[in-house]
């Protein structure tokens, strides 16, 4: 399996194909990006073209070659990624040599939810159970061609029909129950989940349907409208989007995505022609659905339902829209409460008001203006109470600025006095944010590690790396470091270097390398393209600020170890002490 991984490497450049789904700048020998895995605002996701490898030194902090990319992009397995990679290299795989049960459970799942689509299709089409169903789909004007592409269908009014299926498919009990398909009574018997409801498979963006949603067709019916599948391995609400797999490639071409809240509202305006639509599993757009969305486009389009629910969810996606950078705007239905009811009513309507939503921002200003309609000053803050601290949330200047001049203009005060309302806000967030501030212990510390790591990173990426290499080792020592696994790697440097006296290979080097330390190489080697503040410090203060931590921690270390040192210690001390005084000066001296 090794072969086909490096065959993998081999032909599916890790520039190219990382590329293709997030914007790359060029930064020295290294590309960097915003980190598609976290939210950020400066890029700290590093890819190096010669070494084939990325690593993100933000918050999520993770790394590693085109495969680890593809299994996170896309949240699947190793297996499921080699494979995927395989066939886009043309490579065939001939055997693997290990198990991947976590792929084996999913791929199991998987398996039975096809089925009980299938199933579910069958009973809609080929029985008389799902005369009821087809019937209700005829009345919401849903055509035949739509039904399948959706792949619609119905569970019948029985309590095991489907469980009874699917056994015969040979799957498990505890496998159905994992697949949320089935329930457990108190009893201990089992019985299907979904009963006498229309149902809509839940696919991925992969095309794989990872759960169900089954609408009862009663409407005087005390059970809940909708039932969905329950939280299992495939299927995670707050990372789903009805329809993703339909419409990913119209959002890409596009260039924009409309969210809704329910399958319905999918579906019929897919049926006349807007492809580029997805609905939110759940109350309110999460992060998760964000990202998922940020693959393929910028701009989102907001058409949710036109009342409370449907405001708050617009709200509550906000922040988290502002945060990954999207270009936000939002659909006034005022004719009707969903846009399936809208399609319905004038399709002609819906498509204009698709084509001309209103920016986010103004439709937040709208809604407090609607809320809060008088002129006496008390309306004018209680409008500006409502609508200035998502501004103060913009972080484009430009638009900031936009919406300052506007609500002052609306509110007939100057624009001082809604930015003295803004810096309010900011104040109060940072003294918020000061209590949870690092202490400086640890500021500290964090910054002598990021110094360790632009040292070798700068040594190891250098086209001089022995000459860089003599430089560093005349003023520090690898005991100097201070994680254990960078000092094993200094060493194992000054061993390679021994043996292979010519010309630093980053490769060979990073081969020789034990298998745990590959991926501290790995970080070292992308940091210096990273932080880019401590390219203008000279190398030798930032060698000497190494030896002086290190002497420190070293004195700091040993009068700890006991309250009376005896005369060598003793001696060791005062020499230490003498050589900090000398680093100390010699830091000054640059």
């Amino acid at each position: 399996m090794n072969n086909t991984v490096e065959e993998i490497k081999k032909k599916i450049d890790i520039v190219d194909f990382i590329g293709s789904f997030i914007t790359l700048h060029k930064a020295g020998r290294n590309f960097k990006a915003l980190c598609p895995f976290h939210q950020e605002k400066t890029p700290s996701f590093v890819i190096s073209p010669e070494r084939q490898i990325w690593h993100c030194f933000g918050s999520c902090g993770e790394g590693g070659d085109v495969i680890k990319f593809l299994m996170k992009w896309e949240n699947i397995t190793f297996i499921e990624a080699l494979r995927e990679l395989a066939e886009k290299a043309g490579i065939k795989i001939q055997r693997l040599d290990f198990e991947d049960k976590i792929w084996n459970k999913k791929e199991r799942l998987m398996q039975i939810n096809h089925f009980a689509t299938e199933y579910f299709n069958y009973i809609l089409h080929k029985t008389k159970f799902g005369k009821r169903a087809l019937d209700y789909l005829k009345a919401r004007q849903i055509n035949p061609k739509i039904i399948e592409t959706f792949q619609l269908g119905y569970a019948p009014s029985s309590w095991d029909s489907l469980l009874s299926y699917i056994k015969k498919k040979k799957f498990e009990m505890s496998e159905l129950l994992d697949a949320g398909l089935v329930v457990r009574g108190e009893r201990g018997s089992y019985y299907d989940r979904f009963r006498g409801r229309l149902m809509f498979p839940i696919k991925d963006n992969r095309g794989n349907t990872i759960g169900f949603s089954g609408r009862s067709l009663d409407e005087q019916e005390k059970a809940a409208k909708y039932i969905n599948t329950p939280e299992t391995t495939l299927y995670h609400k707050r990372e789903s989007l009805y329809g993703i797999n339909l419409a990913k490639e119209a959002i890409k071409k596009e260039k924009n995505v409309v969210l809704v809240e329910g399958e319905f509202d999918v579906i019929s305006p897919y049926q006349q022609g807007i492809e580029n639509i997805v609905a939110i599993k759940g109350s309110a757009v999460t992060k998760e659905q964000l990202m998922l969305l940020k693959r393929y486009t910028n701009r989102v389009t907001l058409a949710l339902d036109a009342d409370n629910s449907g405001e708050d969810a617009i709200k509550r996606g906000i922040d988290e829209a502002e945060n990954m950078d999207f270009e936000i705007e939002v659909v006034h239905l005022d004719f009707a409460k969903d846009p399936d009811e809208a399609i319905r009513k004038d399709p002609d309507l819906f498509k204009k008001a698709i084509k001309k939503p209103t920016p986010i921002y103004d439709f937040i200003i709208e809604l407090a203006q609607k809320k809060y309609s008088g002129d006496d000053p008390f309306n004018k803050k209680k409008i500006g109470d409502e609508v200035i601290p998502y501004i103060e949330k913009i972080a484009n200047p430009i638009v900031r600025s936009h919406y300052i001049k506007k609500v002052a203009e609306l509110l007939d005060v100057s624009e001082s006095s809604i930015m003295e309302l803004i810096r309010r806000l900011k104040q109060k967030r940072r003294q918020g944010q000061f209590f949870k501030a690092k202490p400086k212990s640890d500021i500290d510390a964090g910054r002598e590690t990021n110094i360790q790591k632009y040292v070798l990173s700068m040594l190891f990426q250098s086209q001089n790396s022995y000459q860089i290499a003599d430089k560093v080792f005349n003023i520090v020592k690898p005991e100097d470091f201070s994680q254990e696994s960078v000092i094993k790697i200094v060493k194992q440097l000054m061993e390679f270097e021994k043996k292979h006296s010519q010309k630093f290979k980053v490769k060979e080097f990073s081969h020789s390398l034990d298998s745990e330390l590959q991926s501290v190489f790995d970080e070292l080697y992308l940091y210096a393209s990273y932080d880019v503040e401590l390219e203008q410090v000279d190398l030798k203060k930032l060698l000497f600020e190494i030896k002086k931590n290190s002497l420190k921690r070293q004195i700091k270390n040993l009068m700890a170890a006991k309250e009376t040192p005896t005369s060598k210690e003793d001696e060791l001390l005062r020499s230490m002490g003498t050589e900090l005084k000398e680093v100390e000066k010699n830091l000054l001296s640059l």
